[in-house]
């Protein structure tokens, strides 16, 4: 029956998120059971896109990120695809009524990591866009289960949420994206001079994201309100983290919550959120 395939499609999708992400599992954990699904589904999907970018060396990545987006665009054609992973984000695509602009947004961002970019302020706003905010906003498109009015209300909330996400992974991946990639997004930027003082530019950027993001959290439905606000939490922690470090320590390594801190954090969280929020 279609339905245990569809099933199968989903585990795939959690299990790779489990595998890629203990940050995000828990705060997925912490969203309604009837939403976990959509939400493992969408971050599997864009997981795999990031894997061929960032992780194929040695293969042919444009070829294989063309074949993805192909295989994007049929399965959300033929609402089908043998490919879990496809499958499952096809199905939530249908659910919640996901916008496949966002979809080809997102792709555009991963097709621009296939290039040697100098990143200035427009293409680095550019990239922020398609690879960070409309992901934020395909999981808002199910976290208001495909309602207009609300998704255009929380939009921009959802938007800085995912740059301040996206910024904070730039800035604890600075050395390996440059060393192993080759890449600096931070506009403008030549790496041999950053400094305290630009690592201070960029932590002020991030943080007023941060502040605005938060409201946002604060209007979403109680089905996932918990979960966003984990995810924040996890990535304030991680922020915190390496503003206390020097440019020169953020060089030379990468900053990292422990999986039992993590654990603590959703403990202590629950309180917080609790007294905060309600």
């Amino acid at each position: 029956m279609k339905k245990l395939f569809d099933e199968l499609s989903y585990t795939v999708s959690k299990e790779t998120t489990k595998k890629y992400s203990t940050s995000f599992s828990l705060g997925i954990l912490a969203l309604s059971p009837d939403i976990r699904n959509a939400i493992y589904a969408i971050y599997g999907y864009v997981r795999l896109a990031d894997e061929i970018v960032d992780s194929f060396h040695g293969y042919d990545k444009e070829k294989l990120l063309r074949r993805f987006r192909d295989d994007t665009w049929i399965a959300l054609d033929e609402k089908i695809s043998l490919n879990p992973i496809f499958q499952s984000f096809q199905q939530t695509v249908h659910d919640y009524r996901i916008d496949e602009k966002l979809i080809d947004q997102f792709l555009k961002s991963m097709e621009m990591d296939l290039e040697k970019i100098e990143y200035n302020s427009e293409l680095y706003q550019e990239y922020i866009l398609g690879s960070a905010e409309v992901v934020g906003l395909m999981c808002l498109q199910v976290f208001v289960n495909g309602d207009e009015e609300e998704y255009e209300r929380l939009k921009p909330f959802a938007m800085k949420l995912g740059s301040a996400f996206q910024k904070v992974n730039f800035l604890r991946d600075l050395k390996d994206d440059h060393d192993i990639l080759g890449r600096c997004y931070f506009p403008d930027l030549d790496i041999s001079r950053f400094d305290n003082d630009i690592k201070h530019s960029i932590e002020k950027d991030i943080e007023n994201e941060f502040n605005e993001a938060l409201e946002g959290i604060k209007k979403l439905p109680p089905t996932s309100r918990f979960g966003v606000y984990l995810a924040y939490r996890y990535y304030v922690s991680l922020f915190r983290k390496i503003k206390k470090r020097s440019a020169k320590t953020i060089m030379n390594e990468r900053i990292r919550i422990s999986n039992g801190a993590k654990l603590s954090l959703m403990m202590s969280c629950y309180v917080q959120y609790k007294t905060s929020f309600l």
